[in-house]
């Protein structure tokens, strides 16, 4: 499993922003295709908002790659 830790100050990141930032994906249209289609799950659920917010304990799945956030 991945770590990825929010800059210090931010409450959150989107999911969409999260995909790009760990080069998961190279854009923000890559990121909300993905998405849409199903591709990503938010703690063990599918999500298909690009604007999901992440908070310091939520576990994403992409592309076979776990990522928890931090």
């Amino acid at each position: 499993m991945e770590i990825f830790n929010l800059r210090s100050g931010d409450e959150f990141i989107k999911l969409g922003q999260l995909l790009k930032a760990i080069g998961a994906v190279e854009s923000g249209v890559e990121a909300k295709d993905a998405i849409q289609e199903g591709l990503a799950s938010v703690n063990g659920k599918t999500e298909t908002r690009r604007g999901r917010k992440l908070y310091s304990g939520d576990t994403v799945s992409f592309d076979g790659r776990e990522i928890k956030v931090q």
